[in-house]
């Protein structure tokens, strides 16, 4: 992702803009040191699939989930003992 300074953003902003809309985000730096990240109001965020609920009706977990491989485990853990 293109990185800017500052002064360089001030002086190029309206290109730079024009670039985002048309999604290609770039972030804008102080000092060497990111501040913000400009990009288009209708991008869709890069981590919207890390949010809960985001394979909801795509996968079916079994009813028994928390019972699956139950005897093995207490088999592992008799053995221990």
């Amino acid at each position: 992702m293109l990185t800017v300074d500052i002064h360089e953003a001030g002086a190029t902003l309206e290109q730079l803009v024009e670039q985002a809309a048309n999604g290609e985000p770039f972030i804008i730096s102080k000092a060497g040191q990111p501040l913000v990240k400009v990009i288009a109001i209708d991008a869709k965020r890069p981590y919207a699939a890390n949010r809960l609920g985001f394979l909801a009706g795509k996968i079916k977990v079994p009813d028994d989930f928390d019972q699956m491989g139950r005897e093995e485990i207490e088999r592992m853990f008799e053995d221990k003992a």
